[in-house]
């Protein structure tokens, strides 16, 4: 066993031994397996939260999800970034015929055959994902979904020097690593945060010895927490920022602003009112249901999102790709074999295209992505109008 990733400190009176990984490596997997069979500790603790570790319990779970539920829920787009992630992660696995996060089921085997404290130490991923979301602008947002979907069709030969490479990152901050000059904010959320999260988490591990099992990249930082003797809330770690005021009442006086604009046209000229209305559906429609043809969606999908995006687009409440998602599910109602292929088909762009789980996802992304669009577009129209 390589002492060169295993690391040693007293915390809180505790013997905590601490493991650096690679989440596609089988010898992490292996050194892993050896460490704790060493040290026989009270608790081992895993880099996964609840919802993570009962999907690695469950792996065919996945295949029951509700799709319609999912975009009912308004969590297609955080479902959309959790798969281009995994595409990547698995493609990095079956590159060199390993399992993704093998050392993490080391510590789960482990700690079921030897009779352990199994501890999940890591904040869950969908508050990651959404305190960096609320700190984005929305073209930030869009760029980083632009450009996580072209890492997915990203066929560059990973060589060996890469996977060693890879102990230096973690699982999510390895699929991010291309974006971190475009996006700096990322690693605040994505690794310091996350840092505090699991060194405070690790050292209140029940037992005297510990056994914890991390991301290679994450093990700098907790070191240096326990050194500091640092501690952090991981209550406040673990919320979710509330949307600013001011983004709050945007989404309102954005639709009022328009409206406002209709009424002075009204008043300024009637006869180029009906021009202004008949312009505000033709962009908002006809950019929306681009978006969802665009996705690969069904006619009448497109058809719903034409329909809805002139309304939904002045009522911050709705969206008008919620409804073509709904639609696309109901029509293309994705199958089992759907989920089960959802990993590999997001790898290529064939499958892409193919695969019913990720086409709604896509239909209600574009589409609403296509309706903000057409309402700049009749936005700026509707403005020059008044003007003119």
């Amino acid at each position: 066993m390589s002492e060169d990733n295993i690391y040693q400190r007293n915390v809180n009176g505790k013997d905590i031994y601490i493991i650096g990984t690679a989440h596609v490596s089988e010898k992490s997997a292996d050194e892993t397996r050896e460490l704790i069979e060493k040290v026989n500790p009270d608790s081992i603790c895993i880099e996964l939260d609840s919802e993570r570790l009962h999907s690695m319990r469950n792996p065919d779970e996945w295949k029951k999800t509700d799709i319609v539920k999912v975009v009912k829920e308004k969590r297609a787009s955080y479902l959309m970034v959790s798969l281009a992630l995994s595409s990547y992660q698995r493609r990095l696995a079956k590159s060199f015929g390993v399992t993704v996060g093998s050392e993490m089921l080391v510590g789960i085997e482990k700690a079921d055959e030897m009779g352990k404290n199994l501890i999940c130490t890591d904040r869950p991923i969908r508050t990651t994902f959404l305190r960096i979301w609320r700190k984005m602008s929305f073209f930030g947002k869009m760029k980083l979904i632009f450009n996580l979907i072209l890492s997915i069709f990203d066929d560059e030969e990973i060589t060996k020097e890469d996977m060693e490479a890879l102990k230096e990152k973690d699982m999510l901050e390895s699929a991010l690593a291309e974006l971190s000059g475009q996006f700096p904010e990322l690693k605040k959320y994505l690794v310091d945060e996350r840092d505090q999260f699991l060194a405070e988490s690790i050292k209140n591990a029940p037992g005297n010895k510990v056994v914890a099992i991390a991301g290679a990249a994450h093990v700098p930082g907790i070191l240096s927490i326990w050194d500091k003797n640092e501690s952090f809330d991981l209550e406040e770690l673990n919320t979710v920022p509330e949307k600013k005021a001011a983004g709050k009442l945007a989404g309102w006086i954005i639709p009022g602003i328009i409206l406002a604009m209709f009424a002075v046209t009204y008043f300024k000229d009637p006869t180029l009112f009906g021009k202004r209305i008949l312009q505000w559906v033709v962009y908002n429609g006809s950019f929306s249901a681009l978006g969802v043809l665009i996705a690969g969606g069904h006619i009448l999908s497109a058809l719903t999102s034409f329909v809805a995006a002139p309304i939904t687009s002045l009522n911050p409440i709705l969206a008008a790709g919620w409804f073509a998602g709904l639609v696309q599910a109901k029509l293309t109602t994705p199958t089992v074999e759907d989920f089960e292929n959802v990993a590999e088909d997001m790898s290529s762009f064939k499958g892409f295209r193919r695969n019913r789980v990720i086409k709604v996802l896509m239909v209600t992304a574009l589409g609403n992505l296509g309706c903000t669009a057409g309402m700049i577009a009749a936005g700026v129209g509707l403005f020059g109008g008044i003007f003119k």
